[in-house]
């Protein structure tokens, strides 16, 4: 049963916070890493390495997401993939979320129940538990996450490692969350597959620490565009880089709905934020690890595709 069915009919407001924070809470399975979880003042969680990994994310109803166009439990799934997957791009292994909710006192409890289940599911799919977090009163629905990983004595991967020379490789999916936005702005709810690559990503978490291993030299969660998150490597590292659009993966899927909807499915691949792939640098002279295909190089300077800079706009940024 899910913990949304005991909050049928009711809202937040009637069912109380603390109300609430039991329906979103009880009877669920924890990780050995939580040592203490909800219902004290902090939780305590494992952190073997002695060092933790920590990265908090806001999503905002209306800007990140819309109930119209996902479930509540996609809109946790996707809450604590976004936050996960910057751990993963440390080459750390995620251990707990925390999770801080406004919402409007009218609000379904249902939303919530619901909402929960899609982080919990999530956080689990990871190995992470949900060990605490904070709920308060607010006009709109805002969701944040603050995750915590594990680096199991290897160093972070940072974005200010690659050299020149290096491989740039990728693991996951790239484009396909932009073209489910386009799909989802034209009025249309199929092909499903695209759509849900909207409303919840799928990132493979253990792809970096695999990297990590193998010896990647920079590395960065895809969140914001392939290009312009490549360009975040370029500018810690003081490097370039230049993607071969040959060595892309455009899938064939995406090549049919960018012609349904006149469209560019290499701009997706290459521009489009949310899929939360990872990106990472290779020195040559390294295999890369399975699942991760090679896509260009580190060069000098600039960020450029088949050596040629790419004049359009590279990727999301907040307030521009």
């Amino acid at each position: 049963m899910s913990h949304a069915d005991g909050a049928s009919g009711e809202t937040v407001a009637a069912l109380g916070e603390f109300g609430l924070i039991r329906a979103v809470t009880e009877n669920r399975r924890q990780p050995e890493t939580t040592l203490l979880g909800p219902g004290d003042d902090a939780a305590v969680i494992a952190a073997p390495d002695r060092r933790v990994v920590a990265t908090t994310d806001v999503l905002v109803q209306g800007v990140h997401f819309r109930l119209d166009w996902s479930t509540p439990e996609q809109v946790g799934r996707k809450a604590v993939a976004a936050n996960l997957a910057d751990v993963a791009a440390m080459g750390a292994a995620p251990t707990s979320v925390l999770v801080g909710l406004a919402c409007p006192a009218d609000t379904p409890a249902e939303v919530i129940t619901r909402l929960a289940d899609g982080m919990w599911a999530e956080a689990e799919r990871a190995g992470a538990g949900v060990s605490g977090g904070d709920m308060v009163r607010a006009d709109q629905l805002v969701v944040s996450v603050t995750a915590l990983g594990d680096l199991a004595g290897c160093a972070p991967v940072t974005r200010s490692g690659a050299r020149v020379g290096d491989v740039v490789a990728v693991h996951g999916r790239l484009g396909w969350a932009a073209a489910g936005l386009a799909v989802l702005g034209r009025g249309f709810r199929s092909p499903v597959n695209v759509v849900n690559a909207h409303r919840v990503p799928e990132p493979e978490y253990a792809a970096g620490p695999a990297a990590a291993q193998a010896g990647a030299t920079a590395m960065i969660d895809v969140s914001d565009g392939l290009l312009a998150d490549l360009g975040h490597i370029a500018e810690a590292s003081k490097v370039g880089i230049d993607v071969r659009a040959g060595l892309l993966d455009v899938p064939r899927r995406l090549v049919e709905v960018g012609s349904a909807l006149g469209a560019d499915p290499l701009r997706w691949v290459l521009t489009g934020g949310e899929d939360h792939a990872l990106a990472a640098t290779f020195p040559p002279y390294v295999e890369v690890p399975d699942g991760w295909r090679k896509i260009g190089l580190v060069t000098e300077s600039g960020v450029t595709v088949n050596g040629e800079p790419y004049h359009e706009e590279t990727g999301w940024e907040h307030w521009r």
